[in-house]
């Protein structure tokens, strides 16, 4: 199972709003077959692995990361190719979250007498497709915020200039994070100051550009700014308010950007309402890459799923550049938002810690 869960990491980036799959298939003690689902519309892990393995399959055992499909959807049902293979035991790291086909599968596989197990490696299975099991369960995004900040918590002097805080490692490693997702999104005053592009460039390989989302509320971005004039696969989204001015409208839709108007409270975007918003859009991941304000707004909102805290070796000394988050905070320590599952990384001397919010 965990030669199939590094099989699965392999279609990071490509399959969604497909889950990530692997598969590996066993017979007289030796592996004879592997797999793993490379791009959504494409064959499922299960197939590849079974092309892999040839005519050799009868009384063989499958493992897979995911409860095997029963449906018809852009392809056939994986149980029909496994029934005829001669497969006779079918290990799962999960069962299938999707509300409409869980367990529909497994109990089909043993109902035609194959040896069903589930459960194995569950853990890393489940970690491993976080984005697909709540975006399948709740049609809401799975919600990521990246941050870069000193040791004493600024992610910008008093002047804005950020560039850089962390290092060339921490940074590659965001881009690995754009490639995972399906849209990353920052306020205007990020555009303003830093003049993005948001795509992914990897080392080595070619990436995935995720769908680019800026929060602009009064249509303020300049027509000059990079994000209206990429050469790139991905759409490039502005969030603003449903009163913004219909000249500017126009002036941004025929440069091909997307717009979509969103409920606005005290001049800000409703954050909470855009998550579901693009939920609709079968957004399932976000990265946040905002600054301070977009940052504080998303955790009051309550949207953010896991978080990257960067920390930079250095020290800001002072109380004026730009703080991690704006906006008010709680008025006792004991109701600070709390992480859970964490883990530590470094990236040259810089340190990332991930973890997971709980907000109860």
């Amino acid at each position: 199972m965990k030669m199939a869960l590094a099989l699965a990491e392999r279609g990071r980036g490509w399959t969604h709003p497909n889950p990530m799959v692997g598969a590996v298939i066993v017979k007289d003690g030796k592996v004879i077959g592997k797999g793993f689902h490379q791009a959504a519309g494409g064959p499922h892990a299960e197939i590849n692995a079974l092309e892999d393995a040839g005519e050799n399959t009868k009384g063989a055992t499958l493992y897979v990361t995911l409860e095997p499909c029963n449906h018809t959807g852009s392809t056939p049902p994986c149980t029909q190719a496994i029934l005829k293979s001669g497969i006779r035991r079918v290990v799962t790291g999960m069962k299938d979250p999707n509300p409409r086909v869980a367990g529909g599968g497994l109990d089909f596989l043993k109902s035609q007498g194959l040896d069903i197990a589930v459960g194995v490696c569950e853990d890393g299975c489940q970690r491993l497709n976080e984005i697909f099991i709540k975006y399948i369960t709740t049609a809401i995004p799975f919600v990521i915020l990246k941050c870069a900040a000193t040791l004493d918590g600024r992610i910008a002097t008093s002047t804005g200039d950020s560039k850089w805080v962390t290092s060339p490692s921490s940074r590659q490693f965001v881009h690995e994070l754009r490639h995972a997702v399906d849209a990353v999104m920052v306020g205007i005053g990020t555009v303003v100051k830093d003049n993005p592009q948001l795509t992914t460039r990897l080392k080595g390989r070619k990436g995935s550009d995720p769908i680019r989302i800026v929060l602009d509320t009064h249509l303020s971005i300049p027509l000059g700014a990079k994000l209206l004039h990429l050469s790139s696969d991905s759409d490039t989204l502005i969030v603003t308010s449903r009163s913004a001015l219909p000249e500017k409208r126009m002036a941004l839709e025929r440069t091909g950007v997307r717009l979509v108007a969103v409920d606005c409270h005290e001049d800000q975007i409703d954050i909470k309402a855009l998550a579901k918003e693009l939920g609709k859009m079968e957004i399932t991941s976000l990265l946040i890459e905002g600054g301070s304000r977009v940052n504080g707004s998303a955790l009051r909102a309550g949207i953010v799923d896991k978080v990257c805290m960067f920390y930079a070796p250095k020290i800001y000394g002072g109380d004026d550049g730009v703080p991690i988050c704006t906006g008010p905070g709680v008025e006792l320590m004991e109701q600070s938002m709390r992480l859970k599952d964490i883990s530590v990384h470094r990236f040259e001397d810089d340190v990332m810690i991930e973890g997971y919010l709980k907000y109860i």
